[in-house]
């Protein structure tokens, strides 16, 4: 029986020595060790995200005018820094935790020439600086972009204000101009590509007259819009990809890689006759007190 008290003893004893042990390590976690693990979790940063754009072949013009009276454009190598640019910032931007450059538009006085619509929209340059070095459909061209509309305001019936988010666009050659006495090298443009409430809408020009030879055709009158097409897919404010792909005779529209349009009539085998040049941001479609609109292009590649 007395060997029996003196293991209770022991055990107890050991026990209690176990718990003074615990006890003594976890004075050791000092409030100064807490602070020290919070410190190290606020210095994690969050992951700073860039568009996979290369602007070098890019001019943007914005919805704002410059010192004469025009709208505000900044071409490479400037447009490099377009982010710490002060009057850019407003309209072009990086939207550093979706890896994405923003294009804001809204009705101001800035509107380019035959338009009553303003843009935050990049227009392709061949040669970096250069208006003049463009490609025809017979050189062909691919455009991809991934796009998403963050936010735009509705019209006066609820339906949200559209904007054109794509384009290829028509232009003279400098004998062209001459040849049919226009004071500048504009065209009509060959397409189109709006985010119209939600759904993509393609648009499209046709020759008026099939018979029409010459430099006849070289006037923009002589063109007229088609009826236009709608994807079925609605993209609503989701993220999507477009590709446009030309090639002679032929221009081809992918929506998310599995819907397709294609043109290859008659009016696209005329309109060889013309340069052209690729365009994508936010050409907003509205004059509306208060509306606006911004666009997100997380990629954008351009190749000939």
């Amino acid at each position: 029986m007395r060997y029996f008290k003196l293991n209770i003893l022991t055990i107890l004893l050991v026990l209690i020595s176990f718990n003074n042990f615990l006890n003594a390590q976890s004075d050791q976690i000092t409030p100064s060790t807490t602070e020290k693990v919070k410190k190290k979790k606020k210095k994690k940063k969050k992951r700073v995200k860039l568009p996979d754009i290369d602007l070098s072949h890019w001019k943007v013009t914005l919805p704002v005018n410059n010192e004469m009276g025009k709208p505000y454009e900044i071409e490479p190598p400037e447009i490099f820094n377009f982010a710490s640019n002060e009057i850019a910032k407003p309209y072009m931007y990086i939207d550093s935790t979706k890896g994405a450059i923003v294009f804001h538009a809204m009705p101001t006085e800035s509107k380019t020439k035959n338009t009553k619509y303003t843009r935050s929209e990049l227009r392709e340059q061949m040669e970096p600086g250069n208006n003049n070095k463009n490609w025809t459909f017979t050189q062909g061209g691919i455009m991809k972009g991934e796009i998403q509309m963050e936010e735009t305001t509705r019209d006066t019936g609820g339906k949200y204000h559209r904007t054109i988010i794509m384009q290829i666009h028509g232009r003279l050659t400098n004998e062209q101009r001459d040849l049919i006495s226009e004071d500048d090298n504009n065209a009509p443009p060959i397409l189109k590509i709006y985010w119209d409430n939600g759904k993509v809408r393609v648009k499209t020009k046709v020759l008026k007259n099939l018979n029409a030879i010459g430099s006849e055709i070289l006037h923009e009158d002589a063109w007229d819009d088609d009826e236009g097409f709608n994807f079925e897919q609605e993209v609503g404010f989701r993220k999507f990809t477009l590709e446009v792909q030309v090639s002679n005779g032929k221009m081809v529209i992918i929506l998310n890689g599995n819907e397709y349009k294609v043109y290859d009539s008659i009016h696209i085998r005329r309109w060889g006759v013309f340069e052209n040049y690729f365009k994508a941001g936010n050409y907003f479609q509205s004059r509306d007190d208060g509306a606006y609109s911004k666009v997100r292009f997380y990629e954008l590649e351009v190749s000939h």
